[in-house]
């Protein structure tokens, strides 16, 4: 179990490290686009485009349906959710840490 939920956050920050991913997302926000509406703003070709797609699909992060000739995707935001709650997770140790470090110091100056 634990193997795999790692792989996911891995496919998940994977996804999330590049910025037309992230921009391809931040659209996907807003609601639903089709796959040219999500490649407009990027000056890059179709064919990069659907690797990016793809990416975030093997991810979690999005989703494809096809609608006539179009494809409509959609965020899958239960996905990076997860990736919020590692993160969160983690914030809160090392803010414990630190804490914890902040009081040795004040109680053993050097």
């Amino acid at each position: 179990m634990v193997n795999y939920e790692q792989r996911r956050l891995d496919l998940a920050f994977g996804a999330l490290a590049h910025p037309i991913r992230r921009g391809i997302l931040a659209r996907l926000s807003a609601g639903e686009a089709t796959v040219a509406e999500l490649a407009a703003p990027f000056k890059v070709s179709a064919p990069a485009i659907t690797r990016h797609m793809r990416v975030l699909e093997d991810a979690g992060l999005l989703t494809r349906r096809k609608e006539g000739r179009k494809r409509r995707c959609r965020l899958e935001a239960a996905r990076l959710r997860e990736a919020q709650e590692w993160i969160e997770r983690h914030r809160q140790f090392w803010n414990d840490r630190l804490d914890a470090l902040e009081r040795y110091l004040k109680e053993n100056p050097t």
